[in-house]
């Protein structure tokens, strides 16, 4: 595995340089941080807390001394959320952090009072959650996995380069009623029409995947667009092994996804964002408003291909891809 290049993002580089002196003045406090994330417990969605706890330490806070940290998840059901909220908000928390856009419309419906930060790939501003990207105002704002929309146009167009004469290309979704996958749908159709490639949308319903990926096969996809859901990034295993056995060239959000063994993701790189998300934590602890701290948007999204995944394929991926690529997987 290579990195074709490093980026570090100017948050990251304030992060891992800050004085000494800044941490101690946390000292004496006790911080109630709550977040609120899809997925379960027991699943890998765990790893999001435990990298958040990670990223807080960097900045003096250490999770039992001076920082609570108070979760709850959704369960894969998008009506627990008003309630587990609801629940947050009573512990009385000095800031929440919101994975997702149901969890977030649920926390803003559950207060106007404590800070909310988020991390989501839908433009908060099309979604009526706040007034601008610049100035959100009230008590939320936070950091967005892709700089504008939700990257399925684009990532359209990288598959169709990838299987040119691809003609009926599949997207999965899971059964999720949020603003998000309202959006991607409508994206991935616009790309559907400039690209002049029939567009066949298949959901997830109760986590059956086999049935998914037999509908797929079924209307002969040539390929494969995941959706960009924290359900599929959990679930990566079982899509990968169905992607590599129906022998479907698939393109991910998450470059774990294509590490595990996915072809290709394009996206933000998700460590610098998770960094992001705890930066505003402390600036939030520290004083700071959320609603006049801006919503940050990545500067730099990688491509990651995988070679491995590409040869068993029987796929060889165009130069211009490769030249581009940001890691390549070998």
């Amino acid at each position: 595995m290579r990195n074709r290049r490093t980026f570090i993002t100017c948050i990251a580089v304030g992060l891992l340089t800050l004085p000494l002196a800044t941490k101690a003045q946390q000292a004496g406090r006790i911080y109630r941080l709550g977040v609120l994330a899809p997925g379960t417990r027991s699943t890998s969605t765990t790893g999001l807390i435990q990298r958040l706890a990670a990223d807080m330490r960097e900045l003096g806070y250490t999770e039992g001394q001076n920082l609570l940290l108070e979760s709850r998840f959704g369960e894969d059901k998008p009506d627990s959320f008003p309630g587990l909220a609801r629940e947050l908000v009573q512990l009385k928390p000095d800031a929440i952090v919101v994975i997702g856009t149901l969890g977030l419309e649920a926390s803003k419906n559950a207060t106007t009072t404590v800070p909310l930060i988020f991390l989501s790939n839908v433009d908060p501003v099309a979604a009526g959650i706040v007034t601008s990207l610049s100035r959100p105002g009230g008590n939320v704002t936070g950091v967005l996995i892709a700089p504008e929309g939700t990257l399925a146009e684009k990532k359209l167009d990288l598959l169709k380069q990838l299987v040119p004469r691809a003609t009926r290309i599949a997207v999965l979704l899971p059964d999720d009623p949020g603003v998000g996958m309202k959006l991607q749908i409508k994206e991935a159709q616009k790309a559907a029409v400039s690209l002049g490639i029939e567009l066949v949308i298949v959901e997830v319903r109760g986590g059956d995947y086999k049935k998914a990926f037999g509908a797929i096969a079924a209307r002969q996809c040539a390929a494969l667009l995941v959706g960009a859901h924290s359900r599929f990034l959990r679930d990566r295993n079982m899509i990968i092994e169905l992607a590599a056995t129906h022998r479907l060239p698939a393109i991910y959000e998450w470059p774990q996804q294509v590490k595990d063994g996915g072809l290709m993701s394009y996206g933000a790189n998700d460590t610098d964002t998770y960094r992001q998300v705890a930066v505003y934590v402390d600036r939030i602890f520290k004083g700071a408003l959320p609603g006049e701290l801006p919503i940050q948007q990545p500067s730099k999204l990688e491509l990651v291909i995988n070679l491995k995944t590409a040869k068993a394929l029987g796929l060889t991926i165009p130069q211009p891809l490769l030249l581009r690529a940001d890691e390549v997987i070998e």
